[in-house]
């Protein structure tokens, strides 16, 4: 079967994982109203390429906190790899390692951090957590992290509690008996046995009372670089500044939390011209071309991460899925970038971009 976009990789999965585990994936909170949204928005936002510009040398490479990548996409932490493929989050690490590119492996992980790192040990990552009521949890994960030469932590702020997916409530997913969080062996009386649907015990550990004080708390004990995930408004970017971290990821949770919160690509502009230049800013959600990844880049984003395509790529084909996902929207990227004008990423700016008004 020829794998010519990210669509095609889509429908691989949801005609061959099983309804259970594509529900869990695909799901997102209440309507999905947006969830769909992070896709359509991109469609609201047209190009306005340049032409006669030699672009017959062009160059994708970019930096984020200082470590060049391959290409401006990266890898977001998504949760449960092993329900795709056998490999887990080991097939994920060694892609991204392949092409260079950060993947940011999630807390609620199949395979745990030392895997990861021993699977793709020259990979660039960085490491996604929460804060749980039990500070001492959240310590020891950064412990191990550091010691396992992850590059920065990615702090989730936007799943105080859990949003409601309707589908994962209907279609209760159970890990089948090989599988577990293994990231928690031994930090709680008894293994991972479910994914949400019903929140299990590390879900539960989250504390929904965190606020910018914790961001401090968590500078105390790390000097690794911090990024906040799940900002949306100018407000709260000012914020993130202010408390020094290092990055802001703008980001909706693939719309599996609050309903009707904004597209991603809608809030990048506001957070983007609050943030002048002080800190970088990323964007994950709704990226399914190369023309995606140029718009946003086009608006301000440094780099932008992908979590669903890549697990439809593990579904198809373990680390070689990924890595097909990955290089499609690289040649994408590449030639929509060159089609605009731009022979580099520092060449694409706000001009290429008008919005619909349709």
């Amino acid at each position: 079967m020829a794998m010519v976009c990210l669509t095609d990789f889509e429908k691989y999965a949801k005609e061959h994982l099983s309804k259970d585990t594509w529900d869990y994936y695909s799901s997102g909170a209440d309507e999905c109203y947006t969830r769909d949204d992070n896709l359509l928005a991109y469609k609201r936002i047209r190009l306005r390429p340049r032409v006669l510009q030699d672009v017959s040398e062009s160059d994708t490479r970019t930096t984020v906190q200082g470590t060049e990548i391959s290409f401006p996409v990266g890898i977001s932490p998504t949760a449960y790899h092993g329900l795709a493929w056998h490999e887990g989050e080991k097939a994920t690490g060694r892609a991204a390692e392949a092409f260079n590119t950060c993947y940011i492996s999630s807390n609620f992980s199949n395979c745990s951090i030392e895997e990861i790192v021993a699977a793709a040990p020259d990979g660039f990552r960085w490491f996604q957590m929460h804060i749980f009521q039990f500070r001492d949890l959240s310590e020891k994960f950064v412990q191990r992290v550091e010691a396992l030469g992850y590059k920065a932590l990615v702090l989730t702020v936007d799943m105080p509690y859990f949003g409601k997916r309707r589908d994962s409530l209907l279609n209760y997913t159970k890990l089948p008996p090989h599988l577990r969080s293994k990231n928690f062996d031994g930090m709680f009386p008894k293994p991972e046995t479910a994914v949400p649907g019903k929140q299990v015990t590390s879900y539960r550990a989250i504390d929904p009372s965190i606020t910018w004080k914790d961001v401090h708390w968590l500078q105390s004990i790390t000097c690794l670089p911090i990024i906040i995930k799940g900002i949306l408004t100018k407000e709260d970017a000012e914020l993130a500044v202010e408390h020094c971290v290092q990055g802001i990821i703008v980001s909706n949770h693939g719309g599996r939390q609050l309903d009707g919160s904004l597209a991603t690509i809608d809030a990048l502009t506001e957070i983007v011209d609050a943030v002048k230049g002080r800190i970088e800013v990323y964007l994950d959600g709704g990226i399914r071309t190369g023309s995606d990844v140029l718009k946003a880049l086009a608006l301000g984003a440094k780099c932008v991460f992908i979590g669903r395509p890549v697990l439809w790529g593990l579904a198809y084909k373990g680390e070689e899925g990924v890595r097909e996902v990955l290089q499609i929207l690289k040649d994408e990227f590449r030639l929509a970038m060159t089609l605009s004008g731009c022979r580099n990423v520092t060449e694409i700016n706000r001009n290429l971009i008008q919005f619909s008004k349709l």
